[in-house]
């Protein structure tokens, strides 16, 4: 017999059972608490077909994460009162007869508006009220009370030794114009071969942090940096020796003053510019014209002056024996880089530039049957202006008299059109159209160039010995006045490489819109108290960040960068009345250390990161910012980590951002700061 003890365990099979009862009851209970949850419930992509309301749209949870132990210990949805019991085929008793049921038909649900986030309706079109997306306003608010962040995005976490100071020797080094191995083996290089780029060996470029020079302040403000700035930012005398009676730049106790003055305009800049409206009227500074190049510019007294007739002037010049006058330009905040007329084309599309000047600058436009000038016919818009002022046009030298002479007689083969010569300016006018080309003797030099040359590919393209022949749809020539040119999509929007699934219209006002909600946010916290004049969009598009700063009244200018890595987008960017230039982000930017208040980039690293080094690029980005200047990167959370451990590496102050909300989820917000000692 067995003890009494045992007689009270309840048998084996019994606990099993009622485990699995246990165990199943649990899961009914939280599947249909989960399930009910709508509040909680992750929701996709979701398609709504009532009667004469199709519509789809992203619902507000996609892309959110959630963490299960939440959702389960979550407290039990409301009580729902439940319908009627319905039996099918079961009799109701009614006075003692049977009968079916009739069938309960439950209410349409009420249709609940939609939110939408796109940019299209369910017709394909275009709508004006669409939204860009959550910023996390509340973040945006509180940008006074910054922290550095430790953790990152999902991304894999790299950590990266601090970077070295390089050699006080570089504190002016430009890595692509100061190789100085390849320039010794260019020798004298008749066509200017040595001005132009000559990158390092690819893993032999800069891998250092370029030094400030001793007594580095923070640079004097537009718009007195038009005006002055600081001797030690830029502390190079040579100019003022050079040009010291050209009233250029003269120095006085610790700045650098700058009179205004040029090599052909003694007497000041305003009375020049005067002088050039009063000669050709239709020129019309700050409304028919409104992007310029000056080439050869000197310390760039001719665009400082320009800014104050509403016009952006690109001022050019090569390292030659005047090296540092782009520097000067970009330490006083007018937009300048790094370029010479020597061999390949200038990295700017055809048809960029309202007006094109040289005063005294030192390019034979003659030589080599043309070619310098045909570059010029390139980028010069169609009905734009050329200003030569030189000594060749008012001095009556044998000499002289030859070259205005071989000047003449190839404007004209280019169909230029003479307009005024007055004292020592002469002003030619580019045709509209074809007409003039096509009417010319068919052995006439130079000849049209090739329907299959592109005069927008300008990445280490030679010059082209033809002439650039004008669309014949007239797009370039037809764009509006500014300011109205800014907000109207141009003509040549529509021959832009780019996959379109909705009208290039469409995407043009879109980007806009999305530039100008981000930048207002902004404007409400980060750039209070900001200073920024010189701005680099290092991944432009079509302009929409430039356009929003001006949209806001920032007095800076933005140079738009469209890499290589994508469509070429510079011609709609010039259309605009902005300024841009093309460029592979591998290599090293045409510019001086020191020279940008501000650099946003949106969606590169996450593109380039195939291509390029990341660190090569941050480095070259700390190279050419300004101390006390900021990095802005809007960017996927993949790539996030790197950057921010880069950054740190570099000695950037760094503040990551979330926008974990909405369609922006994905994408993170960093922030660095160049300290200023």
């Amino acid at each position: 017999m067995k003890p009494f003890s045992d007689l009270l365990k309840p048998p084996k099979t019994l606990l099993k059972t009622v485990g699995i009862i246990f165990i199943a009851l649990s899961f009914f209970y939280f599947g249909k608490h989960w399930s009910n949850n709508i509040n909680n419930y992750q929701q996709y992509i979701f398609f709504n077909s009532y009667p004469n309301t199709p519509s789809v749209s992203l619902s507000p949870n996609l892309n959110k994460s959630y963490d299960l132990t939440t959702l389960t210990m979550a407290a039990p949805p409301p009580t729902m009162t439940a319908p009627p019991a319905q039996k099918s085929g079961v009799e109701v008793e009614d006075g003692g007869l049977s009968k079916a049921a009739p069938p309960v038909v439950a209410p349409p649900p009420a249709v609940v508006a939609v939110h939408r986030l796109g940019v299209v309706d369910e017709n394909g079109v275009m709508r004006d009220d669409f939204e860009v997306g959550a910023f996390d306003v509340e973040v945006v608010e509180q940008g006074s009370n910054e922290s550095e962040v430790a953790e990152g995005g999902g991304g894999v976490r790299v950590k990266v030794g601090r970077f070295v100071k390089c050699a006080a020797s570089m504190r002016e080094y430009i890595p692509c114009l100061d190789n100085v191995g390849v320039i010794k083996r260019l020798g004298a290089g008749k066509n200017g071969e040595k001005f132009e780029r000559h990158c390092p060996e690819k893993d032999k470029g800069l891998d250092c942090l370029v030094p400030t020079p001793k007594g580095y302040k923070a640079p004097i403000p537009w718009p007195r940096s038009r005006d002055e700035v600081w001797y030690n930012n830029v502390p190079h005398a040579q100019l003022a020796e050079y040009k010291g009676g050209q009233n250029w730049i003269v120095v006085y106790k610790d700045k650098f003053r700058f009179p205004g003055g040029g090599t052909q305009f003694i007497h000041g800049a305003d009375q020049y510019l005067d002088q050039i409206s009063k000669m050709v009227p239709a020129i019309a500074f700050g409304r028919q014209t409104r992007v310029v190049l000056d080439v050869g510019c000197g310390v760039a007294s001719f665009g400082a002056y320009l800014a104050s007739r509403n016009v952006l002037t690109m001022s050019v010049a090569p390292k030659d024996v005047h090296e540092n006058q782009i520097q000067f330009a970009l330490e006083r905040g007018v937009p300048a880089m790094v370029a010479a007329f020597a061999t390949r084309r200038l990295l700017y599309p055809s048809q960029a530039f309202d007006l094109i000047h040289c005063s005294r600058c030192r390019v034979n436009w003659t030589r080599d049957d043309g070619i310098l000038l045909l570059e010029v016919n390139r980028l010069l818009r169609a009905g734009g202006y050329f200003v030569w002022a030189a000594q060749p046009v008012y001095k009556h030298e044998p000499l002289l008299e030859e070259q205005w002479q071989e000047m003449i007689n190839l404007t004209n083969r280019l169909c230029w059109n003479l307009v005024k010569k007055e004292g020592y300016i002469a002003i030619w006018q580019k045709p509209l159209d074809n007409n003039c080309y096509l009417s010319r003797d068919a052995q006439t030099q130079p000849p049209l160039c090739d329907k299959e040359d592109n005069p927008d590919d300008v990445w280490y393209v030679n010059l082209k010995p033809c002439i650039t022949p004008l669309p014949e749809d007239g797009s370039g020539a037809n764009i509006t006045t500014w300011p109205a040119r800014l907000h109207n999509p141009p003509e040549r929007l529509q021959s832009i490489k780019i996959d379109a699934f909705v009208s290039r219209n469409d995407l043009f006002k879109a980007e806009s819109k999305y530039w100008k909600e981000i930048i207002d946010s902004y404007l409400r916290s980060y750039w209070k108290k900001f200073k920024l004049r010189n701005v680099m969009d290092m991944r432009a598009g079509f302009g929409g960040f430039a356009t929003a700063l001006i949209d806001n009244q920032l007095d800076c200018w933005v140079m738009n960068v469209v890499p290589v890595s994508g469509p070429n987008t510079l011609p709609v960017i010039y259309d605009r009345g902005l300024l841009g230039v093309m460029h592979d982000w591998c290599e090293s930017f045409d510019t001086y250390p020191r020279t940008y208040d501000l650099l946003h980039a949106a969606g590169l690293f996450s593109i380039e990161q195939k291509r390029c080094n990341i660190s090569s690029i941050l480095l070259e980005m700390n190279r050419i910012l300004r101390p006390g200047g900021r990095v802005y990167i809007r960017d996927s959370i993949l790539v996030m980590d790197e950057l921010q451990e880069i950054g740190k590496a570099i000695g950037w102050r760094v503040t990551m951002r979330d926008t974990s909300e909405g369609p922006h989820a994905s994408y993170r917000v960093l922030i660095c700061d160049k300290r200023l000692r």
